[in-house]
């Protein structure tokens, strides 16, 4: 438990270096929109060797079911939080007024990174070691994760050590959902891999819903080679473990 509690940490610490890095890139949208392409791919990756690999398919209707109930309750959570405040949390256009509200974008990036860490802790507990694509797929992704979130706080004049304390605040968050997801393994048994098809669904819905489309509308088309490359890299990272 304590190992899938720091492995939680750790993935989700990628926050503070993207708030790191937002002076110097803040004001490069292109830079951000390249960063996030990347991290994209190591998502799509993820989802398709860790979440739901070829050899769930079998499990058939019922991974299917649970993808979908993972994607439609991001949807209304995404949607409940964007009403808040919260739609700007991965927008990078800096001097735009994209400011948002802080909670709702901290809510916002809690539900971007709950499933994720939930299944890292529960993938330890049935594989029996941690999945160093996951984690690096998961680390990556937070980067501009940060990046963006920390360009859009400070745009609505959220001062840089409040901004610290919401990224330790999620990460200890993600932390605890990687350790909680450890301990509900035993009782999960083939509930696991529904538990991952749901995870895959959440990410998947919001990669499409917000991390492409935002990397494509600043990035422009050279993020579609980094989105390959992303998952080329995450996929031998799979194959070498």
């Amino acid at each position: 438990m304590i190992e899938a509690l720091v492995w939680g940490l750790i993935s989700s610490a990628a926050l503070f270096l993207g708030q790191a890095l937002a002076k110097p890139l803040g004001r490069s949208e292109r830079a951000i929109g390249l960063m996030m392409g990347f991290g994209g791919g190591t998502l799509l990756a993820a989802v398709a060797y860790e979440l739901i690999p070829e050899e769930n398919i079998e499990n058939g209707w019922r991974l299917v079911l649970w993808a979908l109930v993972g994607a439609l309750v991001y949807y209304v959570g995404d949607r409940v939080i964007d009403s808040r405040g919260g739609e700007h949390r991965v927008a990078i256009q800096q001097g735009k007024g994209t400011g948002g509200s802080g909670m709702a974008m901290f809510l916002g990036a809690l539900l971007d990174g709950i499933p994720e860490a939930f299944i890292l802790g529960l993938g330890l507990a049935l594989g029996g070691q941690i999945s160093v694509a996951f984690v690096a797929a998961i680390f990556v992704s937070n980067v501009p994760q940060g990046l963006a979130g920390t360009t859009s706080l400070q745009e609505a004049g959220t001062p840089s050590r409040r901004i610290a304390v919401m990224w330790g605040l999620l990460t200890l968050a993600c932390g605890v959902a990687a350790a909680l997801g450890y301990v509900m393994a035993d009782g999960l048994d083939n509930l696991g891999v529904y538990a991952s098809a749901f995870a895959g669904g959440a990410v998947l819905m919001m990669l499409a819903d917000s991390m492409i489309p935002e990397s494509y509308r600043h990035g422009g088309r050279t993020v579609g080679l980094l989105t390959v490359v992303g998952f080329l890299v995450a996929g031998i990272l799979t194959v070498l473990q």
